[in-house]
């Protein structure tokens, strides 16, 4: 956390929590949602200022509810997350990096959903691969110990059969199934929170 903001929590330390202005996208961008944003269930609008983002990133955190916040000052700006906490990016010289810029730790346990939507956790780290670096990611998976050819995979998908594994630099994984919607209460995270 910035020394910045500690000082203003240790000055100000019962400013109200902010809860539907801030989202984290399925693509690691953090959104601003005004109040036409929130009312029309919108993204809203991507934050661009490098700066800005920075500070989001130094400043993101999670509560013991399982809600991810950012600390802006005295204040925790709550987030809607769209997929999970954290993005990863395939990063040919780190392997997989974190929206924030931080690497992905060596990953324990790796899950796909009914979209096809790899989901990596590194010890309270959870994060789904962004969409586009998935096809890069189609080589790291195993079925029986054998390559996975692409129709294999949506076949399993739909139809787990057999032993599927992810491996990620000299770390192979056992992939498990999961819903969509079941991914926030089984991995300990809040999606939209609530005061």
């Amino acid at each position: 956390m910035d020394d910045i903001v500690k000082q203003a929590m240790a000055k100000w330390p019962n400013v109200p929590h902010c809860y539907g202005w801030l989202a984290l996208d399925a693509r690691g961008n953090w959104r601003m949602r005004d109040e036409r944003a929130q009312q029309q269930d919108l993204p809203g609008d991507k934050l661009t200022n490098t700066a800005l983002v920075g500070f989001i990133n130094r400043n993101y955190q999670r509560d013991e509810r399982g809600c991810w916040f950012f600390q802006n000052g005295p204040q925790r700006v709550f987030l809607n997350l769209e997929a999970t906490p954290f993005i990863a990016r395939t990063d040919p010289a780190q392997g997989l990096v974190l929206h924030t810029g931080a690497p992905l730790a060596a990953p324990q346990a790796a899950f796909l959903t009914e979209a096809g939507e790899l989901i990596l956790q590194a010890g309270e780290s959870v994060a789904q691969l962004d969409d586009r670096d998935f096809a890069q990611a189609l080589e790291w998976f195993e079925l029986d110990g054998k390559p996975l050819a692409d129709d294999a995979l949506l076949a399993w998908i739909e139809q787990p059969q057999g032993k599927l594994t992810v491996r990620i630099g000299g770390t192979a994984v056992e992939v498990q199934r999961i819903a969509r919607d079941e991914v926030a209460a089984r991995l300990g995270f809040v999606r939209i929170p609530a005061a």
